[in-house]
């Protein structure tokens, strides 16, 4: 017992320096409302890095990578093709859980903290995310539809990269921006935090944001979620009368 004892002791600073580090995380909002005047919010991702026995780094050893996603849904994409002069839908695949929402920012490039097989675990870049295509799509034309709802989402402005958006102040404290579009959808979002040092990642942490409407948007959604029927019919009586109504004052004036 007392050999083992020893050994231990002789062991246990070489055990604390390979002891891993700790994020501690936070967002500049927790809950974000989306009304009539809603045209989008910039969010503040920020925390500080705890290294093992509260030594700080002479330098900058290690980076930040934030990810911010939104509830998976399932997304049909068509390709359209031109047939005698005129564009149809032709082929199309059902991807079953893609993120309606991503946005990731970094202290360096992605492609230059990780490796690919790293960049596909942790879902790393647009490149490297898991979109779950139906079965059914043959293989040669999945990466054809992946690139097409990719490049569709970024030009609405809900998928996008912010390399070199994450600051490091002196190796412990790291902030980020981003930007939350006004055509966001609602629901639970997450915010992924991962310390990165030499192509591993170290630790990683999550924090929830919850997208809702408020107002009379919210009433409308919740009706049309809970009576989609009679949502309808309202709906469509109200787009009668207000047609009616605009050809009323027409003939009147």
């Amino acid at each position: 017992m007392t050999g083992m004892r020893r050994a231990l002791l002789l062991l246990s600073p070489l055990l604390m320096g390979q002891a891993k580090p700790v994020l501690v995380p936070d967002v500049s909002q927790r809950d974000i409302e989306i009304a009539y005047s809603f045209t989008g919010a910039e969010l503040l991702l920020f925390g500080a890095i705890l290294y093992p026995g509260g030594r700080v780094p002479t330098e900058r050893d290690a980076d930040i990578v934030v990810v911010v996603k939104g509830p998976a849904q399932s997304i049909l994409v068509r390709e359209k093709q031109k047939i005698a002069g005129i564009w149809v839908n032709a082929a199309q695949t059902r991807y079953l859980s893609a993120p309606s929402f991503y946005a990731i920012a970094s202290s360096k490039p992605i492609d230059t903290l990780v490796d690919d097989r790293t960049r596909a675990i942790y879902e790393l870049g647009l490149g490297s995310l898991q979109l779950s295509p139906d079965t059914n799509t043959p293989t040669p034309a999945q990466s054809r539809f992946s690139q097409g709802l990719v490049a569709l989402k970024r030009r609405t402005g809900l998928y996008y990269e912010a390399p070199r958006a994450v600051e490091i102040t002196d190796g412990v404290l790291y902030r980020a921006r981003l930007r939350i579009p006004a055509r966001v959808p609602v629901g639970r979002f997450t915010a992924e935090t991962f310390l990165i040092r030499d192509g591993r990642v170290l630790a990683a942490a999550v924090r929830d944001i919850d997208i809702r409407k408020s107002g009379f948007e919210r009433f409308v959604a919740r009706a049309a979620d809970r009576d989609s029927f009679a949502y309808g019919l309202v709906a469509v009586a109200l787009s009668v009368l207000f047609g009616w109504s605009a050809g009323w004052i027409a003939r009147r004036f």
